[in-house]
């Protein structure tokens, strides 16, 4: 968390809203690794409540695509944020109460098989009012495990 202490304001928001604020995530885990411009990083852990396949404690695809949309989400959000620099403070926050998921589509490279897993976001294109991103998650050996597109509402 001491990355968080030197960030600004509108960061500190964001890692707040997406890790404590928004109920799912909070019952999902997410913990924001990193946001940079570009690109974010998020880390869940491995739980039994996640097992989709009992046998092989594979991660349930629901999770898996919960765990891609979110992040695809921030990272919608975070490639507006040099776009909204120059509005208030207030103003740059209820950006965020527009941010909604237009369409997900996920695919299931292999098992989610992992002690932990860490999903990266990535913006594709961001204009005006959509943003389109691609995401991975990778289990804690680095295998990839899933890969994701998303449309975004951002304004």
């Amino acid at each position: 968390m001491k990355e968080i202490l030197e960030l600004g304001d509108l960061e500190r928001a964001v890692y707040l809203i997406f890790e404590e604020k928004v109920p799912f995530n909070r019952l999902l885990g997410v913990k924001v690794d990193s946001i940079e411009e570009g690109c974010v990083r998020m880390k869940i852990e491995m739980r039994d409540d996640f097992v989709g396949h009992f046998v092989h404690r594979v991660l349930h695809g629901g999770v898996t695509a919960s765990v891609l949309d979110v992040t695809g989400g921030l990272a919608a959000f975070a490639g507006t944020l040099e776009k909204i620099k120059h509005l208030p403070f207030d103003e740059q926050v209820q950006r965020f109460n527009k941010l909604g998921t237009i369409d997900l589509r996920v695919d299931y490279l292999r098992p989610g098989q992992g002690q932990w897993f860490v999903a990266t976001g990535y913006i594709l294109r961001i204009g005006t009012k959509v943003a389109v991103t691609r995401m991975e998650l990778h289990n804690h050996n680095n295998k990839l495990i899933a890969v994701g597109t998303g449309a975004y509402t951002v304004s």
